[in-house]
């Protein structure tokens, strides 16, 4: 079982025929609006491969609350413990080029209320995975952290965007996962060698760093990893990390070993690529093993 702790948000999604400098307006033919959220999109992307996963966060009590879930809904999420208080519910505005290269704003809103105290007690233990990201308050991920550990969970963490959390929260996890320039930023943060291998001998976990078109790196006690990226026609890159992230939690919460997980999550990133849109581009489980044959 996945306890996913995370942000929901609603994506208002822009083709643009370039991506806007500051100060210019580009002017783009249409607009798209889909549920997203690093921690839906993720919580989506692991449900749909085949995880049974439980999502714990907040929207507000407002017209977008009801979009920003449908899909979790849809995909089998058990959303119950999602809160609805008062306020906005989180939105990003996604600007996209022809190329699939995207600039993102986001508006955190209620997503900066979700509490980790709303996952009980028994729902932490050796057969549950605790998958977080950067989206929601650091004090209350690290709370998490600190009774996942506790409890002996798996905890997967994507440092995703990159800030401030304390040494102890990252040298709790079991998986990290990063892109490049998350890796750059916690590896200066931490004051060690650029890298995955850097920031794996600082912390003493496995770090998973995303490497776009050239797949995956990872490195880990048992030694270092490399899947190749899979030549595909880029659509939409938006969610792709999310996808990865999730699928890859799935993987491991099924028992497969890290190096298995992280071909199928690169997969499955792969494939949600030649689509546009977040949360919509997740493929099914049968979609992935489709390409694995």
């Amino acid at each position: 079982m996945i306890v996913c702790f995370g942000s929901i948000n609603l994506d208002l999604i822009f083709p643009l025929p370039h991506l806007p400098a500051a100060g210019q307006t580009v002017l783009g033919p249409s607009m798209q609006i889909e549920p997203g959220g690093k921690g839906a999109n993720q919580a989506v992307a692991a449900a749909r491969d085949g995880a049974k996963v439980i999502f714990v966060g907040a929207v507000g009590k407002d017209a977008l609350a009801e979009d920003a879930v449908e899909l979790m809904r849809e995909s089998g999420v058990d959303i119950s413990r999602v809160a609805r208080i008062k306020g906005a519910t989180g939105c990003a505005a996604i600007c996209v080029d022809p190329a699939g290269r995207n600039l993102i704003a986001v508006a955190s809103a209620a997503n900066l209320a979700a509490k980790q105290e709303r996952v009980e007690d028994e729902l932490l233990g050796p057969r549950t995975t605790v998958l977080l990201q950067g989206e929601v308050a650091r004090d209350e991920t690290e709370a998490l952290i600190a009774r996942a550990r506790a409890a002996g969970c798996r905890i997967v963490m994507n440092l995703a965007p990159a800030g401030e959390i304390s040494l102890a929260a990252l040298k709790a996890l079991d998986v990290l996962v990063v892109n490049e320039d998350e890796a750059a930023w916690l590896a200066s943060h931490l004051g060690c060698a650029d890298g995955t291998a850097g920031v794996h001998r600082a912390l003493g976990i496995d770090v998973v760093q995303t490497l776009g078109g050239d797949g995956v790196e990872a490195v880990t006690a048992a030694g270092v990893f490399r899947v190749a990226g899979r030549a595909v026609e880029v659509v939409d890159t938006t969610g792709a990390g999310d996808c990865f992230t999730g699928v890859l939690t799935a993987a491991l919460d099924r028992g497969q070993a890290l190096v298995t997980a992280l071909g199928r999550a690169n997969v499955a990133a792969g494939l949600s690529c030649t689509r546009r849109g977040t949360q919509g581009s997740m493929p099914l489980a049968a979609e992935t093993d489709g390409v694995l044959g």
